[in-house]
Formats: C-alpha cells, sequence, structure tokens
C-alpha cells in the first residue's frame, strides 16, 4: 500500500471548510471523489489541518493511501479533470507509510489579508476583509509582536474544539502592506480555533485605539477573550505556509504571501 501526499491550492469560498460535513460541500469531500474516480476505489484523505467555511489555501498538504499504481507525478493532472476550477493539486509524491498530513506537520503559517482603502474593490470580495478606515501598520505590526513566544492562547480562541492544551508557540507575526493590501502573517506550531482570525481581529482593536499594543501580553495571561478583539471574517483568511519533519521525511511548501 502506498502513501501519496497531495499539495493542493484552493479558493474556499463555496466550501465549508476543509472537513467532510453531512449536506454541506467541503473540500475534503471534493477532493475524496476525484481520488475514487482515478484511483478506482473509496479512499479517506487525510489533511493538515480545519480550515473554516470560506477559508482559503494557498498552500494545503493532505495524503492518503492506495493500492493504485499511477506514477505520482501524473496524479495532480489525473486529479485535477475531476476537480472544480476552484481546487487544484500542483504536486503529489510517494511518502513512508505512517506520514500524516497533521502529525507531521511541525509548523504553519497563516496570512489574514485585509484591503484597507475607502472604496471597495469587488476584486476581492470575500477574498480580504474590506476596512475602509486607514490603519497604521506600524501599530498593527507593534502589536503583532506582542504574540510572538510561547503563550497561553485561550484569549483568541473560539469554543468548538476540545483540545489538551490552549498553550502554543508562535514564531512570527509580521504587517506588510503593499499599497491597500494589508498582510498579517502569522506562523505557529498549531492553531486553536479561529485563533488566527481573532489574532487579527486584536492587532486591528490596537489600530483603531481601542486597546494598547503593550496590553496584549496580560490579555493573554488572563485568559480574557472579552477584552481581546473580534473574530474577523473568514474570507480574509489563507493557510499559505507548511513545514514537515517527521524523522523521516522533510519539507515545505508554499511562497510568503505578498512579498514580490
Amino acid at each position: 500500500m502506498r502513501n501519496i501526499v497531495l499539495i493542493l491550492t484552493y479558493e474556499g469560498s463555496a466550501y465549508h471548510g476543509w472537513q467532510r460535513q453531512q449536506d454541506l460541500p467541503t473540500v475534503q469531500e471534493t477532493l475524496e471523489k476525484a481520488v475514487a474516480m482515478v484511483t478506482g476505489q473509496p479512499t479517506h484523505v487525510r489533511g493538515c489541518g480545519r480550515t473554516d467555511a470560506g477559508v482559503h489555501a494557498k498552500c494545503y498538504v493532505a495524503n492518503f493511501h492506495t493500492a493504485s499504481t499511477i506514477p505520482a507525478d501524473r496524479l495532480p493532472y489525473a486529479l485535477n479533470t475531476h476537480l472544480p476550477a476552484d481546487i487544484v493539486v500542483t504536486r503529489a509524491f510517494d511518502v513512508h507509510e505512517n506520514f500524516n498530513a497533521i502529525g507531521s506537520c511541525v509548523k504553519k503559517e497563516y496570512t489574514y489579508l485585509i484591503y484597507n482603502s475607502r472604496v471597495r474593490d469587488p476584486f476581492y470580495v470575500n477574498r480580504a476583509w474590506f476596512y475602509p478606515r486607514h490603519l497604521d501598520e506600524a501599530v498593527l505590526a507593534r502589536a503583532a509582536e506582542q504574540f510572538v513566544g510561547t503563550h497561553d492562547f485561550a484569549a483568541v480562541r473560539s469554543v468548538g474544539t476540545d483540545v489538551k492544551s490552549t498553550v502554543r508557540t508562535v514564531y512570527h507575526y509580521q504587517v506588510l502592506r503593499r499599497g491597500q493590501l494589508l498582510y498579517l502573517r502569522v506562523c505557529a506550531n498549531g492553531f486553536l480555533y479561529n485563533m488566527a482570525r481573532a489574532m487579527a481581529g486584536t492587532v486591528v482593536y490596537a489600530a483603531e485605539g481601542k486597546l494598547a499594543p503593550e496590553e496584549i501580553g496580560s490579555i493573554l495571561a488572563r485568559g480574557d477573550r472579552t477584552a481581546a478583539g473580534p473574530t474577523v471574517p473568514a474570507g480574509g483568511l489563507y493557510m499559505t505556509r507548511l513545514w514537515y519533519d517527521d524523522g523521516i521525511c522533510s519539507f515545505s511548501c508554499g511562497e510568503p504571501m505578498g512579498e514580490k
């Protein structure tokens, strides 16, 4: 039995997230149907994380086991003929049998995109959060820096998924402006439910003057969800980079979003 990794990208507006749900369209279900069509057998495809409804992925990793003998380098072409235009498999390769798309992942990066302009752009509907008042990227960056390090992130998560611990390590949280677009890029060893979106809402709160950037540390220490910012809309969030190293298989995918 082979274990195949798929690297894919998708625009998530039409889907209720990655994970299969009854009577709702999801990326996992759509991809599993395509895999079954190509391999000739029903297959469970494991993803690297549960993206929410409306969230996008510039880079997403999944894996599945199969007895199919189709060469891995041919799988993207075969799968893409059975996938809708908003989901694309870009690469496929064989890995060892114990590789796990979620369990073998050591770091993830999400990028939150804000269209910061007085006038709405229809081409960013569901792809960036339209925010008409000017946001000072220097204040956003000061606030974002407060999240870096190992903390209890209970103050910036939504209740909905049971976890053993709400402690995570954030390796970087960078803010970049390119014209009217703001990119909030955060990398961590794991994310709680809605954590990236609540962090984005909190740094915007700071830019609005509703809290000082330096207050964020005490908000985290208290675990005070009501003092942190709101969970911002899903359409601005993208999974952008992933790192893997399980001692046998090491690779990364994705590129920094917003840099050219």
